[in-house]
C-alpha cells in the first residue's frame, strides 16, 4: 500500500466487484470539495470464460472514461497513474463480494458466548457465515464432523476461553476441527486459513492440534474476560487472510491487488466501515440496510457499539419464496390495500424465483413486491435485534421485571427511540419509482420512534466510500453528505398505543416555508412539505401514555430537516399493528397510502 499525501488527492477512482456486476466511480475535487462525478458499470468477470475480474473492472472504468472525458486506461490496459489534468487518478481503490464473497465458519466453546462473539466478528469484517460450531450446539461429534467436511469455507475463525481460564474445552473444539480436515472452496493446493482467537494459554496446545493442511494465526482473545469484547484485532485477520489467501486464488485479483493504493475489502465490510465512520464523526446513531435477491444485511451503531447481520435467506428474488412462507400471506397481504387472488400470487412469486432479475410490470405487482419487501426488512430487524444484544454471560443487576420477562442478560441494544438516522440501499428500495415509497417502507418495516431522519444511498456507493474512509476520510465524509445519501425527510412517531380516532398528539411547526399546528389522532398518519435545505422547530405533545423521546405525556421540541419528500407525523403507535380482519386492513392502509401519496396515479381506480 503506497502512502498517500491525502492533499495531493484531486481524482479518485473506486470500483465495487459485485456478483454480477462491477460499478466504477470517480470523484474529483470540485471548488475545494470532493464530489462524485461520473459512474459506470460492467458484467463481472471472475467466472469462466474470462476468469479475470480485471477485465470487468476495465470496462466499467472505460464508461467512466468516455463519461468524464478523461482517460484513465493506458494502452496496457492498466489504470493510469497519478493524475494529470487530462487522464489518469491520484487514487485507485476497490471493494469485492464477487465469486460468492468471503465465506466462514466460525467456532466457540459456548454458543451464545465465545462463538456468538466470534460470529460478531466474522460478520463485521463483511463475512458470510456459513455455521457456527459450539460445545453446546446440541450436535454431536460426529454430525459437527461431518458438517465441517462439507461446508468448504475460505477460512474458520476458532475462539473459545477467557484469558487464564479453563484451556481444556478449546483445546477438544481444536481437535474436532483437525481430524475433519476442512477444505477450502478455492481447490486443493490452497492452505486453508484458521485465526485463533481464544484463551491465549491455550494457543500452544492449538496449534499442536493441527498439521500443515491448515495455516495458523493466532491473535488476541475476542473475549479477554466475560464483560468485554475485543474484535478489533480478529477482524483485522479475517482482513488480512481475505487478501493473502481468498483474494489471492480467486481468478485475476492478484493484478487487481497490485493496482490498488488499499487493501481490497468485502463489499458488505465496507458498508459496515462507512456506517462507523458517520456515526463517530457526527455522534449519531445509525441503521443502515441492504436488501437484495437472495439475502438481507441490516447494520447498526448504538452507543458507538456496531453491529451487522446477513438475513441468508431473506430477500426479493431467490428468497422471496422463503419470506412468503415464514411471515404466511396474510402478514404480506395485510399492506395491500385492495383485492388480490392469493393463487395468482403464488404463480408471482415462482416466477419471480425463475425469473430474478424481472421487476414489476404493473402497479399491482409493485404494490405486491413493496408488501413482501415490508415483511423482509421486518423479519430481517426482528433477526437483527435478537443478534444485537449486551453481552452474554455477564452478571448483571435484574429487576423484578427482568426476572418476570426471562430475560438474564444479553438483551437487545438496537432502541428505535435512539435512532437518528436510517439509510436504505438495495433494488427495491433504491429503485421505488417514488421515494415516497421508500420512505413508507422504512417506516412501516423498521417502525422508528420519536424523532429520525431517513435516506437512501443514490446509486449504492457505500462500499466504495467505505473503504475510501481507510486512507481519505475526509473525501469519505463529503461526498457521502452531499451526493451519496439522498435525505428523504424526518419521520417523528409516537410510541404506544390507543384508541383509534383519539388524540394521539398535537404538534407545533414553525420554519421559513411551513407553519402549522393540529392534533394527529391515533391511527393516522400526515405528510407535511418540507424540502431537502430546509429546516423547522417541531413541538410535539404527546396525549398520555404516548411517548416521543421524553417519556409518556412529556411534550419534545426539536429542529428538524426535510428532504426529498417531506415530514411525516406518525400516529400509528409503536409496536405498528393492522387489524386482523382483511377488509378492515384494506381500509386501513388505503388511509395510509392516501396519506403518504404512495400511488397518487391509481388511488381512485382501487378504492
Amino acid at each position: 500500500m503506497t502512502k498517500i499525501d491525502p492533499d495531493q488527492v484531486n481524482v479518485i477512482l473506486a470500483t465495487d466487484c459485485g456478483s454480477t456486476t462491477t460499478k466504477a466511480i470517480l470523484i474529483q475535487r470540485v471548488d475545494g470539495e470532493y464530489r462524485q462525478t461520473h459512474r459506470g458499470e460492467a458484467p463481472t468477470t471472475v467466472e469462466k470464460p474470462f476468469a479475470d475480474v480485471t477485465m470487468g473492472v476495465i470496462n466499467s472504468v472505460t464508461e467512466v472514461a468516455e463519461l468524464a472525458d478523461r482517460r484513465l486506461v493506458d494502452d496496457q490496459g492498466r489504470i493510469i497513474q497519478p493524475a494529470t489534468e487530462t487522464e489518469g487518478c491520484d487514487l485507485y481503490i476497490s471493494t469485492s463480494s464477487a465469486g460468492g464473497g468471503l465465506q466462514m465458519m466460525v467456532a466457540g466453546v459456548v454458543a451464545q458466548m465465545t462463538a456468538a462473539s466470534a460470529k460478531r466478528a466474522a460478520l463485521g469484517a463483511g463475512a458470510i457465515v456459513m455455521d457456527v460450531i459450539a460445545a453446546n450446539d446440541k450436535r454431536r461429534p460426529h454430525e459437527q464432523i461431518q458438517r465441517i467436511r462439507e461446508l468448504r469455507p475460505d477460512m474458520i475463525l476458532l475462539s473459545g476461553g477467557t484469558d487464564g481460564g479453563n484451556t481444556t474445552q478449546v483445546v477438544q473444539i481444536a481437535e474436532l476441527i483437525a481430524p475433519a480436515k476442512p477444505q477450502p472452496r478455492f481447490g486443493s493446493e490452497f492452505t486453508l486459513p484458521l485465526i485463533f482467537a481464544g484463551n491465549k494459554d491455550a494457543a500452544p496446545l492449538v496449534a499442536k492440534a493441527f498439521d500443515e493442511s491448515i495455516d495458523l494465526t493466532i491473535v488476541e482473545n475476542l473475549r479477554p474476560t466475560l464483560e468485554r469484547e475485543n474484535l478489533g484485532p480478529a477482524r483485522d485477520a479475517i482482513h488480512d487472510m481475505f487478501l493473502e489467501h481468498v483474494m489471492a486464488h480467486a481468478p485475476g485479483y492478484d493484478k487487481l491487488m497490485g493496482w490498488t493504493d488499499a487493501p481490497i475489502m468485502p463489499t458488505p465490510g465496507a458498508v459496515g466501515n462507512i456506517l462507523q465512520t458517520i456515526a463517530q464523526r457526527q455522534n449519531i446513531n445509525v441503521v443502515g440496510v441492504d436488501i437484495g435477491g437472495a439475502t438481507t444485511d441490516v447494520f447498526s451503531v448504538f452507543d458507538k457499539t456496531f453491529n451487522r447481520t446477513v438475513s441468508a435467506n431473506l430477500g426479493m428474488s431467490y428468497s422471496i419464496s422463503n419470506v412468503c412462507a415464514e411471515t404466511g400471506m396474510a402478514n404480506i397481504l395485510r399492506w395491500v390495500h385492495f383485492d388480490m387472488d392469493e393463487r395468482e400470487l403464488r404463480n408471482r412469486v415462482k416466477n419471480k424465483m425463475i425469473r430474478p432479475t424481472t421487476i414489476p410490470q404493473s402497479k399491482e405487482a409493485l404494490i405486491f413486491e413493496q408488501a413482501v419487501a415490508r415483511e423482509a426488512l421486518r423479519l430481517a430487524y426482528i433477526q437483527h435485534k435478537e443478534f444485537a444484544t449486551t453481552l452474554k454471560g455477564v452478571q448483571q443487576q435484574r429487576t423484578i421485571g427482568d426476572t418476570f420477562s426471562q430475560q438474564t442478560g444479553g438483551q437487545t441494544i438496537v432502541d428505535n427511540m435512539k435512532l437518528d438516522l436510517l439509510v436504505a440501499s438495495g433494488g427495491v428500495l433504491s429503485h421505488a419509482p417514488r421515494m415516497h415509497q421508500t420512505a413508507a417502507l422504512l417506516i412501516d418495516a423498521f417502525e422508528p420512534e420519536g424523532f429520525t431522519t431517513l435516506a437512501k444511498d443514490s446509486i449504492f456507493m457505500m462500499p466504495h466510500l467505505g473503504v475510501l474512509a481507510q486512507v481519505h476520510p475526509q473525501a469519505s465524509l463529503e461526498v457521502f453528505t452531499r451526493d451519496c445519501l439522498i435525505y428523504l425527510g424526518t419521520c417523528v412517531a409516537a410510541k404506544g398505543l390507543g384508541k383509534l380516532g383519539r388524540p394521539c398528539f398535537e404538534y407545533q411547526i414553525t420554519g421559513d416555508t411551513l407553519n402549522e399546528s393540529g392534533t394527529i389522532n391515533f391511527g393516522d398518519v400526515k405528510l407535511l412539505p418540507l424540502g431537502p435545505d430546509e429546516t423547522a422547530e417541531v413541538t410535539i405533545d404527546p396525549a398520555r401514555g404516548f411517548d416521543v423521546g421524553a417519556g409518556p405525556g412529556k411534550q419534545v421540541q426539536r429542529k428538524v430537516t426535510g428532504g426529498t419528500v417531506g415530514l411525516f407525523l406518525d400516529g400509528r403507535g409503536r409496536p405498528l399493528i393492522l387489524p386482523e380482519q382483511r377488509s378492515e386492513a384494506q381500509k386501513m392502509m388505503m388511509r395510509w397510502v392516501t396519506a403518504m401519496e404512495l400511488y397518487p396515479e391509481m388511488e381512485p381506480a382501487l378504492v
